[in-house]
């Protein structure tokens, strides 16, 4: 990035594995999860979550802004809980109701969290995935070497 101090291709830049990245978003205790209101505004809130087959996997009440935004503008962003080591995710939420698909959460919700829920506490509420378009990492230990990103299709 020119000007901004981050180093080149040509100039034995350190990219990051994708394993890196998928540790740290599967390790992350929180996810900061930002939405657009109605009027463009920004909303950033912490939720909990789960990184599972390449997606941000969260709840929230289905009346909660963040479902209500997301309901009107898909596309939003989250990011892991480290500044140190962030990871950036970019793409479209999307609510998934499907019956499997919130077994499967609540399975890996209780099993991360040391949680109890029941499948039931989440169809009461919003079960969300966030689907990435790209994904953007870097590492403070290599600043200008580390900074990475993937395109999904």
């Amino acid at each position: 990035m020119p000007g901004y101090g981050i180093g080149g291709a040509s100039e034995g830049s350190g990219l990051l594995p994708w394993s890196w990245a998928a540790d740290r978003l599967t390790s992350s205790h929180d996810y900061w999860l930002a939405t657009v209101w109605p009027d463009g505004r920004p909303h950033v809130m912490p939720v909990w979550g789960v990184w599972h087959d390449n997606q941000l996997w969260f709840s929230s009440s289905g009346a909660s802004r963040k479902t209500r935004n997301l309901a009107g503008e898909p596309r939003c962003a989250a990011t892991t809980d480290d500044a140190l080591a962030p990871v950036v995710v970019e793409g479209r939420a999307e609510r998934d109701e499907e019956p499997g698909s919130l077994a499967a959460f609540t399975r890996l919700v209780n099993e991360k969290y040391g949680t109890d829920y029941r499948v039931d506490f989440f169809a009461g509420n919003a079960c969300l995935r966030l689907r990435p378009s790209w994904v953007f990492a870097l590492s403070t230990e290599d600043f200008t070497g580390s900074p990475t990103r993937w395109v999904f299709a």
